[in-house]
């Protein structure tokens, strides 16, 4: 019975310990994406279109597992084409990542990343008459890249849709057709933490 009271005080100590070396950093996140939409009919131009995010970061780690949590509100801007008419699709993006940090050194070490992100669109729903954004989309991530000198992280990610993120309407007003579209994104980003 002693031993088993013992082992459950030092498990006790050991818990309330970890939390007191959690980190909390904020912080400032931007980067590029390339998106490209996945559409069964050619009433929207699916090549890739470049844009860009920014916005603030928050990131808790537990330094003796390696594991934490990154949260970020991004604005979110990339270009998209249809029948020679070009539109920006804006929206806010809010990505939950679970991260596994494996330290090389305090110099340097790398993460792996996984999570869902949720996406608001604060711009034009309508594009070119034919193509129709939703107001909020679900997609998630998988990245990996490094940390560097504790104040520094820079990724590569790629974002895929888990749901349509929008339709195309085509076809004259008695026959209207609907067709939904994806967006898959690859995202190159870096992370300032004050």
């Amino acid at each position: 019975m002693k031993k088993l009271l013992s082992t459950l005080m030092v498990i006790a100590c050991l818990a309330l310990a970890i939390p007191a070396q959690a980190q909390i950093k904020f912080g400032v996140k931007g980067g590029l994406n390339v998106s490209k939409m996945y559409i069964s009919k050619d009433v929207v131009d699916s090549d890739n279109r470049a844009g860009f995010f920014i916005g603030p970061t928050a990131e808790f780690t537990l330094p003796l597992l390696g594991l934490g949590v990154d949260v970020s509100a991004l604005y979110n801007q990339y270009g998209a084409k249809a029948d020679n008419e070009t539109a920006t699709k804006k929206s806010i993006e809010i990505p939950i990542n679970l991260n596994w940090t494996i330290g090389f050194s305090s110099i340097v070490s790398a993460y792996v990343a996984v999570g869902p992100q949720f996406g608001f669109n604060v711009g034009d729903r309508w594009f070119s008459e034919v193509c129709e954004f939703k107001k909020n989309t679900t997609s998630f991530n998988v990245g990996a890249g490094l940390k560097l000198l504790s104040h520094l992280k820079v990724g590569a990610n790629y974002n895929f849709a888990l749901k349509d993120n929008g339709k195309i309407h085509s076809g004259d007003p008695s026959d209207l057709t609907t067709i939904g579209f994806k967006q898959n994104t690859w995202q190159i980003s870096a992370a300032y933490f004050f």
